[in-house]
């Protein structure tokens, strides 16, 4: 059974592949188009059709078009009817609507040889749900989606069994949480349905003295749901211009964030009381939020939470993909890694970079002259195995530095051209996790959640400790990424540090990285002093 899937029509555009219950592979558009998030002319390019992703994927899993069982779309039109004071009043929603609808159409023309009656609509937050259910590891667990939007609703309350999804519940529109962390994230001088995990961050510096009248205004008003009025930013602060940030502007970032995390807590106590299940499944843009899932799993009753690596839309073609498979064929194989994109072989990189015509040398083992480098605190681009789905660099596309040098995170987001306020994740050993960080999950290979980092460990790697203390870790198990594994055992070797500076291959408003060119790109236009791509390295000269 060859099933397809495809988002299209909200933010993300991207495509995977499912074959005989095996997720194959799974793409962004923009790592292929280099336009982030499908943009920039928001909001139409959001809903261009994924075709060279789409068309790899095929291509990957050796399947044509025309041999396609199904075509899994993660959008229903016929649930996006219009309702009085809804946001789907919105001049270019019925555009929307109508674009989805042709969508067989449009994928048949996009994929030659594709049968347009074999295109089925999954609802968008069935899709994301699906994302979560059946690609993760529970065997029955709750499921909660919480975005900005699908059709008709922003949140989705569900039950697992094992092989289908129960829907409990769904919060209707206009209320919706993730539209109020869009909306401050716009007043911030953000960008918006891009740029929510700036506020997350900015959140750190401040202090919730907002809360009062965001609680006035975001409210629990029973089992499953929320009303959200609306508000007037500028009641709170004036709009941030230019990215000139002032202490107000963390202080309400602070307070939007204190009040997603209180009303998250109290869905998930719904959600617990309906089912009964120990274990929950997250996904939606809201589940991005590591600082809440956090949260989450610190005070909420859940024993055990899996956040889709994908949570945000991009995870709809999957979850879409999933959900077709299992309603043709049972339930699909659960998500073994997030590395379901691209790679290359030693021998096309080599072809890559004599065409470039840049010097480079072939090594036997990268982790031996990539560890001494870092040693020697260099900056290092990272580029090894099949690109990563969703929006975090977890070892395969990634700038890699000395955690012991504070001054690295400056260094880092100068590099990127990023604001200073932002932090630098750790990765680090699984084996030694427990012995730096601490609150959170352990172990977190996907980096969804935020743990605190120990007193003495705060002062040996000060470059990925975030203002509060914490940090976004990624832990490495050898067993699954035995390269990125003995990296950090040789760096460990050297410094006495299992621990590296880990952040995404790219600068500031570019996709992360996803192919030789591409890193030639960026190591080319920033100041990197090695890249490490495949059984080759180059170094910066002069």
């Amino acid at each position: 059974m060859k099933v397809l899937g495809v988002n299209a029509v909200f933010h993300d555009p991207a495509a995977a592949i499912v074959v005989d219950g095996a997720i194959v592979g799974a793409a962004e558009e923009e790592r292929f188009s280099r336009r982030k998030h499908g943009k920039p002319c928001v909001p139409f390019s959001t809903w261009e059709l994924p075709e060279l992703a789409a068309r790899w994927c095929l291509e990957h899993a050796g399947v044509r078009a025309a041999d396609l069982d199904a075509v899994a779309y993660s959008y229903d039109p016929a649930l996006a009817s219009p309702v009085d004071g809804d946001v789907t009043h919105e001049g270019w929603e019925p555009l929307r609507t109508l674009y989805a609808s042709r969508a067989p159409q449009f994928l048949a023309t996009a994929l030659p040889g594709l049968r347009p009656e074999v295109v089925r609509f999954v609802p968008h937050h069935i899709a994301h749900a699906a994302s979560a259910a059946h690609a993760g590891p529970f065997e029955s667990c709750a499921v909660m989606v919480l975005d900005g939007r699908g059709e008709h609703a922003s949140y989705l309350a569900a039950r697992f069994d094992g092989e289908r999804l129960d829907v409990v519940d769904v919060q209707p529109l206009p209320h919706s949480l993730g539209l109020f962390y869009e909306e401050v994230t716009e007043h911030l001088g953000f960008r918006r349905s891009s740029d929510e995990y700036k506020v997350m961050a900015l959140a750190a510096y401040g202090s919730p003295r907002f809360l009062p009248e965001l609680r006035a205004a975001v409210r629990h008003v029973g089992p499953h749901r929320f009303a959200c009025d609306r508000i007037d930013w500028g009641e709170f602060t004036a709009p941030a211009r230019g990215g000139a940030l002032a202490s107000e502007h963390a202080d309400l970032a602070s307070s939007v964030q204190h009040r997603l995390q209180e009303m998250l807590l109290e869905l998930a106590e719904d959600l617990y009381a309906e089912t009964a299940e120990t274990r929950l499944a997250f996904a939606g843009g809201v589940a991005l939020n590591c600082v809440a899932n956090t949260w989450l799993h610190e005070h909420g009753p859940f024993d055990e939470i899996w956040v889709q690596p994908a949570a945000g839309d991009a995870g709809t073609a999957l979850g879409a993909a999933l959900q077709v498979a299992a309603e043709l064929e049972g339930r699909p194989e659960t998500m073994q890694t997030a590395a379901l994109g691209r790679s290359w072989s030693d021998r096309e990189i080599r072809e890559a970079l004599q065409t470039a015509n840049v010097p480079f040398e072939d090594v036997d083992d990268p982790a031996r002259p990539v560890a001494e480098a870092l040693a020697r605190n260099e900056v290092v681009a990272w580029f090894h195995g099949r690109s990563e789905f969703g929006p975090r660099a977890l070892g395969h596309r990634s700038l890699l530095a000395h955690p012991g040098r504070e001054e690295n995170v400056a260094r880092l987001n100068d590099v990127k051209g990023r604001e200073q306020f932002r932090p630098v994740a750790p990765v680090v050993l699984a084996s030694r996790a427990g012995e730096i960080f601490e609150g959170g999950p352990l172990p977190s290979p996907f980096m969804l959640f935020t743990h605190t980092v120990r007193d003495e460990w705060r002062s040996r790697i000060p470059a990925v400790v975030h203002v509060d203390g914490t940090a976004r870790a990624q832990t490495v198990d050898p067993r699954s990424e035995p390269l990125l594994a003995r990296l950090l055992e040789r760096f460990d070797e050297l410094t006495g540090l299992p621990v590296l500076v880990n952040t995404s291959l790219n600068t500031d408003g570019r996709p992360m990285v996803d192919d030789p060119r591409d890193a030639l790109e960026c190591f080319g236009s920033a100041p990197i002093d090695l890249l490490s791509i495949g059984g080759s390295i180059v170094r910066r000269h002069g």
